[in-house]
């Protein structure tokens, strides 16, 4: 075992460029960070090879771990959890279950990196779903916590409660927020707009002891309204993906417009510092990197099509959550919210015992 104080397995194998993109990644995010170790998980001949081809097959930095199988992007659920049991994935995950990996990686398919970490990791006591959670600038300066982000297409009244909780348990961890806003995303601010899953969701907010703002819209995600947002996966991904293709539409567009004429590029030059600004700001590759939060272990959602780039703030994002002691943080906020909502004698989102037991592979 080595002595390295932080160790995160990489599913090197998942996303639309597999080893081409995250053995690069992870090899610049190990220089960054030497104190951190990178289990390499995958087929360990294809991993040696893309090492060699980066001049990394040295170094202290990295132990590859095999995996026999691939889950592909398009593989279906059942047959990433059920048939393919040596893949990257479920190596990845297993080794946070044993803790050789304080935390695992993957730009695979999600809903398969879903299935397979809550199979492997259960969920934490009263969670019965795994939401993807991750911070969207806001014009305040801080982030909003969004979530959930794609892991539940349909989801209950009492599963967007327990997202609430989980997002505030997040924002109180990381940032220090003793009593996180939470909003509930909707299509009016008004207690009569939203179809009935959400006009429960709100009933069951308001009377949870979360400290519960009422509903929002979409806008306020960036406003910085709250600090919690809570929605379906459904709709999570359409306002995620939405809020990306904006923002390279509008870099897209200044782009044209100062290569326009020669009096426009002479602006440009004049701009350049704050274009160069604006363009990180607006890079919403800074940004990936969601933690799949409600697992008992920390597992972080990198998009399919990240970049190295991108890749490596998916890896930051992990080493940043063990650093702040995400897991045990989040353990901790949700038993106390236990015995707040037990002495207060208001409706807790806790009850369910489920953890996930009910899969089986």
């Amino acid at each position: 075992m080595s002595k390295k104080s932080i160790r995160i397995a990489i599913d090197c194998m998942g996303g639309d460029h597999g080893l081409s993109i995250t053995v690069p990644a992870a090899k610049q995010f190990a220089q960054q960070h030497p104190d951190t170790l990178c289990l390499l998980v995958g087929d360990e001949a294809a991993i040696r090879a893309q090492l060699n081809q980066e001049g990394a097959a040295s170094g202290d930095w990295y132990e590859i771990v095999h995996a026999s199988e691939t889950v592909c992007m398009d593989d279906p659920v059942e047959v990433a959890l059920r048939r393919k049991k040596d893949s990257s994935m479920r190596i990845a995950a297993q080794a946070v279950k044993d803790e050789r990996a304080h935390a695992c990686v993957s730009a695979g398919n999600t809903g398969a990196w879903m299935a397979i970490t809550r199979y492997v990791l259960k969920t934490l006591d009263g969670i019965d779903r795994p939401a993807i959670a991750t911070s969207i600038p806001n014009q305040k300066g801080g982030a909003t916590t969004v979530l959930d982000l794609g892991a539940n297409v349909d989801c209950t009244a009492e599963h967007l409660l327990q997202f609430a909780l989980l997002g505030s348990a997040l924002v109180h961890t990381v940032d220090g927020k003793d009593r996180p806003t939470v909003g509930l995303l909707n299509i009016g601010e008004e207690i009569i707009k939203g179809n009935e899953v959400v006009k429960q969701a709100a009933e069951l907010l308001r009377a949870s002891g979360l400290n519960f703002y009422g509903n929002v819209e979409g806008d306020d995600i960036c406003k910085g309204s709250v600090d919690v947002v809570v929605c379906d996966g459904f709709v999570g991904n359409v306002v995620l993906k939405s809020m990306e293709g904006l923002a390279k539409m509008v870099a897209k567009m200044l782009r044209e417009e100062f290569t326009r004429n020669a009096l426009t590029m002479t602006a440009a030059l004049v701009a350049k510092p704050v274009l160069n600004r604006l363009s990180d700001r607006f890079d919403n590759r800074r940004y990936n990197g969601a933690a799949l939060l409600g697992l008992r272990g920390i597992v972080i959602k990198s998009h399919g099509s990240a970049d190295a780039y991108a890749f490596g703030y998916a890896l930051q994002r992990a080493r940043f959550a063990v650093k702040n002691g995400l897991l045990e943080g989040t353990t901790q906020y949700i038993e106390h919210l236990r015995q707040s909502f037990a002495q207060a004698d208001v409706h807790s989102p806790l009850s369910s015992t489920s953890n996930g037991d009910t899969l089986s592979a």
